[in-house]
């Protein structure tokens, strides 16, 4: 098929676009900036550039993986936020429908899910998340504008049939956390592969059974995330997270010492991927136990870490908001 897959020059866009290749499938790169994958530069929120895409490329599909991040909203004013996740969604989606697409791919993100009250970690015990989870509050307006781009999908499939997918996915950035220091950014990515973490790679891999599968689901929301070691019953027991960890895995704590890396004291939080892997038949190929298995083996950690990692949201940011 010809595809069109926004966010083509982001760390999920260029893992996924030769995925999409290797399979049989022409890819079409739209972006707000350049990159290896990407032929099309300019914004989803102008409507008139997304009909002359679709319409040059004889584009059949969409995966949608472009948009603001959280670490955006240091940088752009909600309106941004409003304009290319909700607007370019809207715009993505009808243009869709126009010519007679049959499926259509969504990346959310699980950040949507949490609440302040979560985030602080008020409860006596982790939350568990999966898809019933609610009510949704999101905490930020990156959450808001995903949760109103995840409506608008169930609403365009409900007015016209257009199949839609929507991926919450679990972290994947390769850069540093935005927030967090300590522990040092590839002991937190090793412990977030206990509850919110999958590899890019895994990510990309989800995206493809996704977009394979759409026409014969229709409609669905799915967590895409490592899968947990842990069970709704750890909950309780998991805000003092150590015990239970070397419960699972009796070599952790010394694997890890041994890396001069330090055991999460606490969890807050799971997320649940089994209905993705149930109802797409999927299986992650990256998980807690591969990474203590490199680490009893000497080998590269099965993920990516890298720093300086440029967020295309910065060099294109003229294409995204001028004030």
């Amino acid at each position: 098929m010809r595809v069109l897959l926004t966010g083509s020059s982001g760390w999920l866009g260029r893992h996924l676009a030769p995925l999409l290749e290797e399979s049989g499938h022409k890819v079409t790169g739209l972006d707000v900036a350049p990159g290896a994958y990407t032929s099309e530069i300019g914004t989803i929120a102008n409507r008139p550039f997304v009909n002359r895409v679709i319409s040059d490329h004889g584009i059949e599909a969409i995966i949608h993986a472009g948009g603001l991040h959280k670490p955006d909203i240091a940088r752009f004013p909600r309106q941004a936020f409003i304009d290319v996740n909700v607007t370019g969604t809207l715009n993505l989606l009808e243009a869709a429908v126009e010519a007679g697409h049959d499926r259509f791919v969504f990346t959310s993100t699980t950040s949507l899910m949490i609440s302040q009250a979560i985030r602080s970690e008020l409860s006596d015990q982790a939350t568990w998340l999966n898809e019933s989870h609610a009510p949704l509050a999101p905490r930020n307006i990156y959450g808001v504008t995903k949760l109103a781009a995840e409506n608008l999908c169930h609403e365009v499939h409900q007015q016209t049939g257009l199949a839609c997918l929507v991926l919450r996915t679990s972290r994947f950035f390769p850069e540093d956390d935005d927030t967090l220091t300590d522990p040092p950014p590839e002991n937190l990515k090793a412990n977030e592969f206990l509850n919110r973490r999958l590899t890019v790679e895994d990510a990309a891999r989800a995206h493809l059974a996704a977009f394979e599968k759409a026409p014969d689901i229709g409609f669905g929301v799915y967590i895409v995330s490592a899968p947990t070691p842990f069970s709704r019953q750890d909950c309780a027991d998991l805000k003092a997270a150590a015990p239970v960890i070397t419960h699972y895995f009796p070599d952790a704590a010394d694997l890890y010492a041994a890396r001069g890396w330090k055991l999460p004291t606490s969890i807050g939080r799971v997320y649940d991927a089994s209905a993705f892997q149930r109802d797409l038949g999927f299986k992650f190929q990256t998980d807690f136990a591969a990474i203590l298995n490199a680490l009893r083996r000497g080998e590269d950690l099965p993920f990516a870490h890298d720093a300086a990692y440029p967020s295309p949201s910065v060099e294109g940011a003229d294409l995204i908001w001028r004030d």
